[in-house]
């Protein structure tokens, strides 16, 4: 007999806290090659106006013959259909599962009339099976594949990011209309050595049609763009992205930008024009891939996803939008107009509306419970904390935990909330309050990557004798580390609200200090409204 089973339920109460429209997210990849220790990573900020940032995990399970598994859209939890479960399933945090295979995503849409809302299976879908479903990303494109191809493909045009502890792959794919079952993708792995990186725009052009150790795709991914009139021309000179979503000026503006600020600050050698991301007619796209100038650790990755293009031509801390206290942030609508001229603001990859973010690290040199480390962080990548959190984990920290608190309700248990708390505060204030919150930022997260060999010897050796005890040993360091830096982050507000109340700055002595606006904006006044505010002489009466 048949038995139904309801979606897990942290991934249920994904898709209710979650924001009705598509997320706007960056992913950066990074290959064994192109480490510094041989791990291989990949980064992801899920931002949304309207996601809460928690911890999802579920653990592995086992089902009887028959048994359904039930399908909601993580954007929006609606019901989308049912389909049949796998034997066993595999545990997971986050988006990395227990045998280090993990995922991001970014969504760019594309042609609108490809989407096919009778599809069954939407793109957190295809992602929470692959981890489900997958002992390597090879596997996880295989399952990807497989459940478009049988039920059809819900959402809209997708980038993925997937890793395991040696190979990083990048998959473009969208649908191909409504009622036609499957999906038009390619995956390319990222050679080794190599960095890549996406930003809701689809980024695979032209690639090899016979090297299925580098490259996998649909079989009608051509014809199917030949038939609908997006493509003519020979198979081998076919472009996945100008096919399937062709680039307007904001997909380079907002998107291909934060790819060019990635390769831009990890190679800066390569003079990376930025002509391609102004919408320049006929310049070069930017590569798949780059090959950074040195390898990259953990905490390089964590920096480049804190980046508001400083030292481009588009940097945001050096327009009057600024501010007198240099806030790299701009508050929605990004286009807007003045006197019928249309204008920007930048998209920069670190950004307010941040609701989680990750570095994920897959080290092939250890036991999958020791080797997998999910670096987890709330709200804005540029004041986040990233906490190790073991792959192999049993529970998750009350301050991360699914149900906690949500996006409605405030809640000082919450790390979501203590974290927007500190930042929305220090916009007000930023140059000065930054700096406050760095010092704090770089000791914990300095101090989480320099335990890291004592952590992961300790649990090898655990290992050894019981892998149970490996995982009970890395559950609770991860906890403890998680809420003891959201302590830190309470306190860390309590002692600005104090040392930076009614725009006072107190300093070290506790003496209060009135420090005055920069020259700049004095300057920005003085254009302003600089007759009214003009201080005048009075001559004494005689």
């Amino acid at each position: 007999m048949k038995r139904t089973i309801a979606i897990a339920l942290a991934v249920s109460m994904a898709a209710l806290a979650a924001a009705p429209a598509a997320r706007a997210c960056t992913n950066y990849l990074v290959t064994k090659g192109a480490s510094a220790d041989g791990s291989t990573m990949i980064s992801y900020s899920a931002d949304s106006h309207e996601l809460y940032g928690e911890l999802y995990h579920v653990r592995a399970r086992d089902f009887a013959p028959g048994t359904m598994r039930d399908i909601y859209e993580w954007d929006t939890g609606k019901f989308l259909g049912r389909i049949p479960q796998v034997a066993h399933t595999y545990a997971y945090v986050g988006l990395m599962n227990e045998h280090q295979v993990s995922i991001g995503e970014t969504t760019w849409g594309g042609r609108e009339e490809l989407r096919d809302t009778t599809g069954v299976v939407d793109y957190g879908s295809l992602m929470f099976s692959a981890l489900e479903r997958a002992k390597t990303a090879r596997e996880a494109i295989t399952v990807i594949a497989g459940l478009v191809a049988a039920h059809g493909y819900y959402s809209s045009g997708e980038s993925f990011s997937i890793a395991d502890p040696n190979e990083v792959w990048f998959m473009d794919i969208i649908g191909k209309g409504p009622g036609n079952t499957g999906a038009a993708w390619v995956a390319r792995r990222i050679p080794d050595g190599c960095i890549s990186a996406h930003a809701n725009q689809a980024r695979i052009r032209a690639f090899p049609l016979n090297d299925k150790a580098n490259c996998l795709y649909a079989p009608d991914v051509v014809s199917v763009a030949r038939e609908k009139g997006y493509f003519k021309g020979t198979d081998a000179e076919f472009d996945f992205a100008a096919a399937y979503a062709p680039p307007d000026y904001g997909a380079l503006r907002f998107c291909e930008s934060r790819v060019y600020a990635m390769f831009n600050r990890a190679a800066p050698s390569l003079k990376l024009s930025m002509d391609y991301v102004k919408g320049v007619p006929g310049a070069e796209p930017l590569p798949l891939w780059i090959r950074p100038d040195r390898k990259l650790s953990v905490h390089d990755v964590m920096e480049l996803m804190r980046d508001h293009f400083e030292g481009t031509d588009f940097d945001m801390t050096r327009d009057v939008g600024a501010g007198p206290f240099v806030c790299p942030y701009r508050w929605r609508p990004m286009q807007w107009q003045v006197d019928s001229v249309a204008y920007v603001h930048e998209r920069a990859t670190s950004t307010q509306q941040t609701g989680f973010s990750f570095v994920s690290q897959m080290r092939s040199w250890l036991p999958d419970p020791v080797g997998g480390v999910f670096w987890f962080g709330v709200d804005d990548t540029y004041s986040t904390v990233y906490n190790p959190i073991y792959c192999s984990i049993t529970r998750v920290p009350e301050a991360f935990a699914v149900g906690t608190a949500d996006f409605h309700h405030f809640s000082w248990k919450s790390g979501f909330w203590v974290f927007n708390w500190v930042s929305n505060f220090a916009y007000s204030r930023y140059i000065d309050m930054i700096r406050d919150i760095q010092v704090v930022q770089r000791d914990l997260e300095g101090s989480f990557l320099a335990a890291q060999p004592r952590v992961d010897e300790t649990a090898a050796t655990l290992y050894k004798q019981s892998p149970g005890l490996a995982i009970d040993y890395l559950t609770e360091y991860s906890c403890a580390t998680a809420e003891n830096t959201v302590d830190r982050w309470r306190t860390l507000g309590e002692d600005l609200l104090v040392k930076y109340m009614d725009g006072n700055v107190k300093d070290e002595l506790g003496h209060v200090h009135h420090p005055p606006y920069p020259d700049s904006w004095y300057r920005t006044i003085v254009e302003d409204a600089g007759e009214r505010l003009k201080e005048r002489k009075l001559e004494p009466k005689l």
